[in-house]
């Protein structure tokens, strides 16, 4: 597989300081599949002092075309590793090769979502004139100017490491700031791989980007978020780790950027085709649950429960998982044997809290190896249970029985998260008309994907903070400043 198992700071690929490393296991086997830099306080150290002088003594942030030329070499040096990537991140993610290639969201897809930004870069308004007025009698011309943040610290999770590495660090870089990313530490290839690229493929100068990688996050990941050289932390993950981030980001008062968990809601109004709309219900098995944005509670006209369990039984029938190497399959194992035991743990709570299992529930009888879970639908769920309310992170649906259409946008609106969603209608009208009553970020009217480099992403309430993508995730790691000038 090729992998880069070295740090990447100032410019150079390096071991730890202190020399060590730790094993990067395969879940789909529990294989060890090779080892990678174990990063200390020391390495961080250096990474945010590389990208603190980056910042302040390179024209990085003002040099435009620069980094233009910097980002193309990127994707181009990605692209001509892109076998490997696809590779490495099947084996260290436990993903399928079949959403690892091609229209999958591993690999390929956010290589090419980078065409975005390099669009946008050469065109942005970097500075627009307002004209004189005269504010409190100052005759005055006024400017508004756009520059970069600053240092940046990435925070990334496991479940699409090359996407969400790629989707904050590179609007990042194109903004003009320096990066430290810090990598999930059961997919750290996903993060030593895009040092080896800059180092080799790109002119991006010494401590503008660096990587991290670390067995335990939290003494590393306090440090980067808590320093002051640091100015935006940019952080994926759950809602319990982005609320304690805020905190510690809060005492140097930091920008924060959250995209966090999700509980989302897909409604199947009472005019829609059942056996077309509850397709879309499979999702719950896509990388084996595990997207932020997965819907994973099912809300349908209480009149239409026992058909609804027949095509759920049906079709979750054809769900074939167990093959990391398959191009046919959508599912592969969670990610290591905590997210195992929390999972089936879910599992257990919602029997024991009364909702019935339609199907699935417990580990899958031919697979001996690898955290696989089956797939797994619950019925008779009330929005007020565990299972209803928590993210579950796995392959379990829940689905919620309502009474009619204000019913049904209660109970999607009664969540703490609000990420996603989906509205499935006869008519595009009235799914549309609810749609715009749901409060989440982002959702999906009668089988549309907004899934795009160019249509920003993130959510309300307690799912997070700011937009990823988009010309908003661009502006995410932007300054504005005012200057008026005596005319």
């Amino acid at each position: 597989m090729n992998p880069e198992t070295r740090l990447f700071i100032d410019g150079e690929l390096v071991t730890a300081a202190s020399g060590a490393t730790y094993p990067n296991i395969n879940p789909a086997t529990e294989a060890v599949i090779g080892e990678v830099a174990d990063a200390g306080t020391a390495d961080m150290e250096r990474a945010i002092a590389a990208a603190r002088r980056a910042f302040d003594e390179t024209d990085w942030s003002t040099n435009h075309a620069f980094r233009h030329h910097c980002l193309q070499q990127l994707q181009a040096g990605l692209r001509a590793v892109q076998d490997d990537f696809k590779q490495q991140i099947s084996a260290e993610t436990g993903a399928p090769m079949g959403i690892c290639g091609g229209s999958g969201p591993q690999c390929e897809v956010p290589i090419s979502m980078m065409d975005f930004t390099l669009e946008t870069l050469p065109d942005f308004q970097w500075s627009r004139d307002l004209g004189i007025a005269e504010p409190l009698g100052q005759r005055s011309r006024r400017l508004v100017e756009k520059e970069a943040i600053g240092v940046v610290a990435a925070v990334t999770p496991w479940n699409v490491p090359l996407q969400i590495n790629l989707a904050k660090c590179v609007p990042a870089l194109a903004a003009g700031c320096t990066v430290v990313l810090k990598a999930a530490p059961d997919t750290p290839w996903s993060a030593t791989m895009l040092g080896r690229v800059v180092k080799e493929h790109t002119d991006i100068p010494a401590g503008v980007f660096n990587v991290i990688t670390a067995a335990d996050p939290v003494a590393v990941g306090e440090q980067l978020v808590t320093d002051p050289r640091v100015d935006m932390v940019s952080f994926t993950g759950s809602t319990a780790v982005g609320k304690h981030i805020m905190s510690q980001a809060a005492d140097s008062v930091k920008k924060v950027f959250l995209e966090l968990g999700g509980k989302s809601a897909n409604i199947i109004l009472d005019d829609a085709d059942l056996g077309s709309a509850l397709l879309s219900s499979l999702a719950v098995c896509f990388h084996a649950g595990q997207g932020c944005a997965i819907m994973t509670r099912l809300l349908v006209p209480r009149s239409k429960q026992q058909e609804v369990e027949e095509l759920l039984k049906t079709y979750f029938g054809f769900i074939q998982y167990g093959d990391p190497a398959a191009e046919d399959q959508i599912m592969g194992p969670v990610v290591n044997q905590r997210q195992y035991e929390r999972v089936l743990a879910y599992i257990e709570r919602g029997k024991n809290e009364g909702a019935r299992l339609l199907l699935g529930g417990g580990t899958p009888a031919h697979l001996s190896k690898g955290y696989y879970i089956e797939p797994t639908v619950f019925v008779d769920v009330t929005n007020d249970m565990t299972i209803a309310q928590e993210e579950i992170f796995g392959p379990v649906l829940c689905v919620i029985t309502y009474e009619d259409e204000e019913d049904a946008i209660r109970i999607a609106n009664d969540s703490p998260y609000g990420l996603s969603g989906g509205v499935q209608s006869a008519s595009d009208e009235r799914a549309l008309a609810v749609a715009r009553r749901i409060r989440t970020g982002t959702l999906m009217v009668n089988g549309g994907n907004y899934y795009a480099a160019d249509a920003p992403f993130g959510g309300y309430k307690q799912s997070g903070i700011g937009r990823e993508m988009g010309p908003e995730g661009f502006e995410e790691y932007l300054e504005t400043k005012t200057i008026a000038i005596g005319a």
